[in-house]
Parts: C-alpha cells; sequence; structure tokens
C-alpha cells in the first residue's frame, strides 16, 4: 500500500532538523565565550535595542519571563548588564549592557554573525529572502490560529 505523503508533517519536521542544525552552528561560537544562546540573546538585544525593562525581555528573545532574572543575573555576576531603577517609575526595572558587555558584544558578534552566514550558505542570497517571507507568512498564521 502506498503511503499518503502528508506536506505539513513532512514541513514540520525538515523546519525543526534545518532549526536544530542552524542554533547548533550558533550555539557552538557562543559556548567559546563563556555564554549560553539565552545569555548572548539577552546582551545582544540590550546592545543593539538600548536598556530595556526586565518584564519585556522575555518576549523578545523567546523565553519565559521568570527565566529572565535568572538570566540577568548571571550577566551582571559577568560583568556584562546592570540593572537600574525607571527615574518615571521605580517600580519598573531596566536591564542595560556596561562599557564590558559592549566592549563583548562589538568583538564577538561580527565572527558570530560569519558562523551564521557560513551555516546559512546552501542557500542562495534569493533563496533565503523566499525563505523568510515563507517562513514569516507560516508563522504568523499559525500565531493568529493558536487559541
Amino acid at each position: 500500500m502506498a503511503e499518503v505523503k502528508n506536506l505539513s508533517l513532512e514541513l514540520y519536521i525538515t523546519l525543526s532538523r534545518a532549526s536544530q542544525w542552524l542554533i547548533a552552528h550558533a550555539d557552538r561560537d557562543i559556548r567559546q565565550h563563556g555564554l549560553n544562546r539565552t545569555e548572548f540573546g539577552v546582551l545582544e538585544l540590550l546592545y543593539h535595542k538600548g536598556p530595556q525593562p526586565l518584564q519585556q525581555i522575555g518576549g523578545k528573545v523567546l523565553m519565559s519571563s521568570g527565566n529572565i532574572t535568572y538570566v540577568v543575573d548571571k550577566l551582571e555576576k559577568k560583568g556584562f548588564v546592570r540593572r537600574r531603577a525607571s527615574k518615571e517609575d521605580r517600580r519598573l526595572i531596566y536591564a542595560e549592557a556596561t562599557d564590558l558587555g559592549i566592549w563583548f558584544i562589538e568583538d564577538v558578534f561580527p565572527a558570530h554573525t560569519t558562523v551564521i552566514e557560513q551555516a546559512a550558505a546552501g542557500l542562495t542570497e534569493e533563496e533565503k529572502e523566499q525563505a523568510i517571507l515563507l517562513m514569516k507568512k507560516l508563522g504568523l498564521y499559525a500565531q493568529q490560529s493558536f487559541k
């Protein structure tokens, strides 16, 4: 009996495997610098977007808000991040990159970008653009239909 292809399932498996391998390349690079993916993501966010309220960081780096305190604590101990209270609302705490954190990202990020570019070199620039559009479309639909 011939098996009927389930394209949605095949897409899910293919995307998962591709994502796992791209992440493996990025994680290996990040670990060489003594951070994990989440720590690197938070530091990179603070570098590129400036100080952020702790309550909003989780949604921007795709992690639970409960984990943010732990990650910011670890980055603080390494001297890469500091907390500061908002001048307008003292209940609001911001995380911001320190000079050491800024130096670290400026030193490491260009080579990290190259690692990701090399891992994604299996696609042409045009194919990457097409994949980005398709994944955004798929992600938005999955998000909107999630109830």
